[in-house]
């Protein structure tokens, strides 16, 4: 097993991560002070897969378990989910002592962490995330919200968990498409800060995806490891933090634009990565070989890289304009000056539609 740290003074926790920790799951929880009360969310597919071992792990440290079951997908990251989620805490007599626990992917991980910042103005969580993309990033650094039907997050908070429970045995049960669409972040995390992971990638892409322990573990740990650095620098991203957005601003517009229902995150990120990729050559901060490997490698972990021909660019660009990355009319893009290398820049809607038009002639 490794132990991360994300260090933020009195709000920093572990990460811990390898293979079984979920059977070790009320031993963790022990070690980070949580109380007695646990209520474990998660949705139906993972119910069905994980929620009896965690619920008998927790039960045999002492803890008095509650399951509170949200509906899966994008499309319930809401605030009727969470209305439901504050029921049963309610219902249930939770207190300030007693904990939620997060079992499942982003979705979960977001919900039940807005849950946990906002119950009692506050109460500890815990994220078990089990899918590829959330144990790589959206389990760490303490964003969590719901979205609103005229976009993405844009109600949330930052509440950093008391601990990240990350076990890699869990991505075996994870359907390919889930898998895929987790790499996303991982080949993110290799183009915004580190060179080596993006060669690695490169050169081992094939392995990761065939669940290579070794290789796996050190994918999620390096991605883990630069995700913790950046919140460190950042925790509330007034400014360094956005580097983490590469692909996102794109990436959420589609989301949003295509209600939830076409693509998975990871899928859209991707696209947003190569546009925003395609983008940065044109503003002359990156080259074309980088470019050609980022496409390329997206390609090769079966991911799309081209927005769809129904969509209009004019049409992303509004979703873009009530994005929380957009301030003074302009739009903030994390465009990329080589491999490892990022580089902020605001573009006006108009230099958008621009760009995105020209990358689909």
């Amino acid at each position: 097993m490794r132990t991360l740290k994300v260090s933020l003074g009195d709000r920093s926790y572990p990460i811990y991560l390898g293979e079984g920790l979920l059977s070790r799951a009320g031993e963790f929880l022990k070690e980070v002070g949580c109380g007695e009360g646990i209520g474990i969310v998660t949705n139906p597919t993972v119910a069905g897969l994980y929620l009896k071992p965690v619920q008998e792990a927790l039960a045999r440290s002492g803890f008095r378990v509650t399951s509170i079951l949200v509906p899966d997908g994008e499309e319930h990251k809401n605030l009727k989910s969470l209305a439901a989620v504050y029921d049963r805490l309610i219902g249930e007599r939770f207190e300030r002592n007693s904990c939620i626990v997060a079992l499942g992917g982003g979705v979960v991980g977001d919900l039940a962490g807005f849950a946990a910042a906002t119950f009692l103005r506050g109460i500890p969580y815990v994220q078990l995330p089990t899918t590829l993309l959330a144990q790589v990033d959206s389990s760490v650094g303490g964003k969590t919200g719901v979205n609103h039907r005229e976009g993405k997050n844009l109600i949330g908070a930052f509440y950093q968990p008391r601990a990240v429970l990350i076990d890699v045995a869990v991505l075996h049960t994870l359907p390919r498409r889930e898998l895929l669409a987790g790499m996303a972040e991982v080949i993110k995390y290799g183009i915004i800060e580190d060179a080596g992971l993006f060669a690695l990638l490169e050169e081992k892409l094939e392995r990761i995806l065939a669940l290579d322990r070794e290789l796996l573990e050190e994918a999620v740990a390096t991605s883990c490891s630069i995700k913790a650095r950046v919140v460190e620098k950042d925790e509330r991203e007034e400014d360094y933090r956005s580097v983490l957005n590469f692909g996102h601003t794109i990436g959420h517009a589609l989301e949003s634009l295509t209600g939830y229902e076409e693509f998975l995150h990871g899928e859209a990120v991707a696209i947003g990565m190569a546009q925003a990729a395609s983008i940065s050559v044109r503003q002359g901060f990156c080259d074309e070989e980088s470019l050609g490997r980022i496409e390329r490698l997206i390609t090769r972990a079966g991911l799309p890289t081209a927005i769809p021909s129904g969509i209009k660019p004019p049409d992303l660009v509004k979703k873009m304009e009530v994005d929380k990355k957009s301030a003074g009319g302009k739009i903030k893009f994390v465009l990329c000056a080589g491999i490892g290398k990022t580089h902020f820049y605001w573009l006006s809607p108009e230099q958008i539609v621009a760009r995105l038009a020209a990358k689909k002639l």
